[in-house]
């Protein structure tokens, strides 16, 4: 059964993941520096989120597609608690507003998990 929650999840995968392709130098600026590879690393990154977001809609591969997601979602708290470094790897995103995406994180995290149970 395909729920609303479903679509805008996969459309919100899809459409994060093309970023990393229409925008790379951004992504790749917050990806910590001693991570190998971060241009290959940024567009890796995009390709799955765009795979598990399509993924998301067809019932045969949501469950894989749900764990891809919760992997990825762990693998980008590197990335986030390194934008926390300082204004350098930031964006000019303001303080307040990374640390608050923390918490975001672990319920995406969950949101993910629900359709795996």
């Amino acid at each position: 059964k395909m729920n609303w929650d479903l679509i805008i999840m996969s459309i919100m995968y899809i459409l994060a993941g093309g970023m990393h392709f229409v925008r790379p130098k951004m992504y790749v600026k917050i990806i910590p520096k001693f991570l190998p590879k971060r241009r290959t690393l940024n567009l890796l990154a995009g390709a799955i989120e765009i795979l598990a977001g399509v993924g998301l809609l067809f019932s045969e591969t949501r469950f894989y597609s749900a764990i891809l997601i919760i992997v990825m979602l762990i693998a980008f708290f590197l990335v986030h608690f390194n934008m926390l470094r300082g204004e350098e790897y930031s964006l000019g995103v303001p303080k307040w507003a990374l640390i608050l995406r923390i918490p975001l994180q672990f319920g995406l995290i969950w949101w993910a998990y629900v359709y795996i149970r």
